[in-house]
């Protein structure tokens, strides 16, 4: 049925865009993916660091904790979450956390959730807590944010474009659901960035993510606090990364509309902007640094089978170690900050 709603607007209005794409198959009110699929853990299409083990989730919740400390314990403070998923991420941290009552009782905790499948997931996962459902990072309160994102950035839409002799080309989407290219055009802004590049080069770039990381910034430079992004990605990056998942494997994004779910490489570049102190590290060398080999013995002793298990998925280097990166974005130097000391 998506597809067909889809194949009517272009009919109407001519080729989409990626972006359009993606936000009709992602987003839209009654087929979109996240509208109607409950896409997480085994049973669903993939599984995110916090469903692989509670290590992950614990470990963000220390250091979200120790850079609360760092910014001498505001109260009150927004505890902030960008696409929570099940709620499983927020539900280790605030755990852990329990170790420091006093961030307990000064944080004001919100969930950035658009999809109502998801809130209702996420009210169940996190029921007895008080907390607040957003549609907008706007919408937080004038306070000092900590905030995580955890594979939210990497399913924001994309534009891509590619370059010629003559200029940039966008790639587009046709009613027959399949790629095409738009006239060539200047674009001063893609020039500027990426006029060295080869011709044939595919660029990505994506307004939604500036635009979400300029929010952070202003609130993090005016009202004190820390943002950490988990995604997978690069700093810096060109090329075609938009790919499809479903049922943990890759598919043809552009095959099933609304049945899968759609991803892009983040560029880690595009969240740091003027005002704010920022560091990056891979995901395997942050979980290690804040003690992940301690707490996977320490599991292990109480009769964890599978905790090696995920330990390694979540660190090694042919798994999620390499491929995810770890931002984190601060008011404050991150100098020596456990988890970056050994950051580029």
């Amino acid at each position: 049925m998506l597809k067909e709603i889809i194949k009517a607007e272009i009919q109407k209005n001519g080729p989409i865009g990626v972006d359009r794409y993606m936000q009709l198959c992602l987003s839209h009110p009654e087929y979109g993916y996240y509208t109607q699929s409950q896409p997480f853990g085994k049973e669903g299409d993939f599984t995110t660091s916090p469903e692989i083990s509670q290590m992950f989730g614990e470990l963000v919740g220390l250091w979200l904790v120790q850079q609360w400390l760092t910014l001498g314990a505001p109260s009150p403070f927004a505890l902030c979450e960008l696409g929570p998923g099940r709620g499983t991420l927020m539900a280790d941290i605030l755990r852990v956390a329990r170790l420091q009552p006093e961030f307990l009782s000064a944080a004001q905790i919100y969930l950035v959730e658009n999809s109502p499948k998801l809130r209702a997931t996420q009210k169940e996962t996190l029921a007895g807590i008080t907390f607040s459902h957003l549609e907008n990072i706007e919408d937080l309160p004038e306070i000092p944010l900590i905030l995580v994102a955890n594979e939210f950035f990497d399913a924001l839409p994309i534009q891509q474009f590619v370059r010629n002799d003559f200029g940039w080309q966008e790639r587009l989407v046709d009613d027959s659901i399949a790629l095409c290219l738009s006239k060539t055009r200047n674009i001063p802004s893609l020039e500027a960035a990426f006029g060295d590049v080869p011709t044939g080069t595919i660029v990505e770039t994506n307004e939604a993510t500036r635009n979400i990381s300029g929010v952070i910034t202003k609130r993090v430079a005016t009202l004190g606090g820390s943002a950490l992004v988990i995604d997978y990605g690069s700093f810096e990056g060109t090329g075609d990364t938009f790919q499809a998942v479903q049922k943990h494997q890759k598919t043809d994004p552009y095959a099933a509309p609304g049945m899968a779910d759609l991803t892009a490489h983040v560029r880690f570049s595009d969240l740091v902007q003027n005002g704010v102190n920022y560091a990056i590290t891979e995901q395997g060398a942050f979980l290690l640094e804040l003690g992940i080999e301690a707490r996977t013995e320490m599991l292990k002793r109480r009769g964890g089978d599978d905790i090696e298990m995920a330990k390694n998925r979540l660190i090694g280097n042919s798994e999620m170690g390499r491929l995810f990166k770890v931002l984190a974005i601060s008011s404050h130097s991150l100098e020596n900050t456990q988890g970056f000391q050994n950051a580029t």
